[in-house]
């Protein structure tokens, strides 16, 4: 018998292994969110399945999403990342990871992680909603919101409500899968 899934997933392997293997499952690990929030950012404006499948150039070209190595690069490293055809060579978005990584770590300092500063905003628990279809899923909300706001304050770019909201449902901040996902109750 085949697995229902959120219907946004499809028929593709790449974005059903996406959805049955990481999408909603909560992340406390700094580099994996670190990760989930650059590839978030570069895919403002464009598709999901975009990006999943420049996934391991971006891995390749942002050495292993190490967000240190990411903060101290220089021109000749963006000029580079920006020639480089298998991501996305948006020349904000590439300059938007550096300040990111760099404000990443500044996070850290103040909060010992950046695990401790996100996951502050849901009180360390995911937030479970109960949608019975795609359609109820909002593209942002007002925690999203309020997240953006400060992420914002603090230097980030590339962050805004909608980008947000998605790097939450990513990263198991929220657990947006229907009902009659099988993941729903997987990913409580």
């Amino acid at each position: 018998m085949e697995k229902k899934r959120c219907e946004w997933c499809g028929n593709d392997p790449l974005y059903m292994a996406y959805h049955d293997e990481e999408w909603g499952v909560p992340v406390y690990d700094d580099k994996t969110l670190f990760e989930f929030l650059l590839l978030e950012t570069f895919q403002a404006g464009l598709s999901w399945i975009t990006i999943l499948r420049k996934r391991e150039n971006f891995r390749n070209a942002f050495d292993g999403f190490d967000y240190k190595k990411i903060a101290k690069y220089d021109e000749t490293k963006i000029s580079a990342l920006l020639e480089d055809t298998g991501i996305i060579r948006n020349k904000l978005k590439v300059r938007s990871a550096v300040t990111n990584a760099q404000a990443f770590m500044e996070i850290q300092k103040e909060f010992g992680s950046f695990s401790n500063y996100i996951w502050k905003f849901t009180d360390g628990n995911p937030i479970i909603n109960n949608f019975k279809s795609m359609k109820e899923v909002p593209a942002n909300t007002a925690l999203s919101d309020a997240i953006s706001k400060d992420l914002k304050k603090r230097g980030f770019k590339f962050v805004g409500s909608t980008v947000i909201y998605a790097n939450m449902q990513a990263t198991g901040m929220v657990n947006d899968h229907a009902v009659y996902c099988f993941r729903h109750n997987e990913v409580r």
